[in-house]
Parts: C-alpha cells; structure tokens; sequence
C-alpha cells in the first residue's frame, strides 16, 4: 500500500531515504510525517516483541493475540484512510511492523513479510557461493522463490482490490488475520486436548 508521498508504509528503506532527504530540503511537514511511519512500525514491531518469546515457532505463544491486533490496526487504518485522515498511515505502518516481527520472531530472520531486500541478497549469496565451486542450497532457494512469489503475488491482487474497492480493500489482510488466529486457536486447543497426535 502506497502512502504519503508514494512511499509504502512498510519497506522503509526508501521511506528513511525519503526523510533524510526531506532535512536537506527543509520539508518539515514531510519530515514529521515520515518520521511517524518510520516510528509506527517500530511501535507496531515492539508490541510484537513484547507479546512474542523465543526464536522457534511453538504452540502456546501469543501469535493469535498478534494477529487479531494487527487486525484491528488493519481495519482501524481502513476507517481513517477512508475518512481522509493521514494517520491511517501510521496504524496502517504500525500493523505492518507487527506482522514482520511476528514472522521474524519464529522464523529466526529468514521470513520478512514486509520487504524482501534480504531475500534477493541471500539468493544473490548463494548463487555466488555455488559460482565459486561451493554448494547450493536448493530447498532454501525454493523457500526464497515461494517467498517473493508470494509477495508479487500479494502486490497483484492488493492493486486488484484496491482498483475496484479502494481502501475498502484492507478488508482482505485484515480478514486474513482474523481467520489466521482463529485456525491457530483451535490448533492450540486440539494438541492440548489430544497432546502428542500426529494431524
């Protein structure tokens, strides 16, 4: 999603070029605004540390609780967005740094759901490592291309909705969560109920 000034509210490098940009031209309210993103998703990311521990993904952690806050972020930018309040960028950012945390947080940084400037680095890596001689990692390179086709993928069909339903789009990811924390729920409670069975 595209926000103030053509800048997305979750890859923040070009966002954090943009600021340092916006100091030399002396374009405050840009400044500030940017500076709000760029603290938002850290907010966003921070909430996500709090609830979530540890650095493998196991049953019992709060990432249904992630998940519904986020989708109440998503569903609070979608009512500011769509009364022309620029905060729902900043909740809108907020989500997003949630959500990457929450993926970072048991995949140990080999999943980022908001950019994938590492994934292209460590693809680049690996063909390189296997240029020299050395081996190459295929089921990690599968992962990698399932990851941005997924992303390419989600781009698509976000502008897909977004062309026909506006902000109303946010709809989707904000559903998606939902249902997301509602299948992780009932997971917990069928291994508590039956621990140790094989689904």
């Amino acid at each position: 999603m595209l926000g103030f000034e053509h800048q997305s509210v979750s890859h923040l490098s070009g966002t954090a070029t943009l600021l340092g940009a916006s100091i030399v031209e002396s374009s405050f309210d840009v400044f500030f605004h940017l500076t709000a993103i760029l603290l938002s998703f850290v907010l966003g990311a921070s909430l996500s540390g709090f609830l979530l521990h540890g650095d493998a993904l196991k049953l019992g952690r709060h990432y249904d609780t992630v998940l519904v806050i986020e989708s109440a972020l998503i569903f609070l930018a979608l009512y500011l967005l769509s009364i022309g309040s620029y905060y729902g960028h900043f909740v809108a950012s907020a989500a997003c740094g949630a959500q990457n945390a929450l993926a970072t947080t048991y995949s140990g940084a080999v999943l980022r759901t908001t950019h994938l400037t590492g994934i292209f680095t460590d693809l680049g890596i690996m063909v390189g490592s296997a240029l020299r001689g050395g081996a190459f990692d295929k089921r990690k390179a599968i992962l990698f291309f399932l990851i941005v086709f997924g992303f390419i993928f989600g781009g698509t069909f976000g502008a897909y909705l977004f062309s026909h339903f506006q902000f109303k789009a946010l709809l989707a990811p904000g559903s998606i969560c939902l249902l997301l924390a509602g299948v992780y729920r009932v997971y917990l409670k069928k291994q508590l109920v039956y621990p140790g069975r094989a689904d």
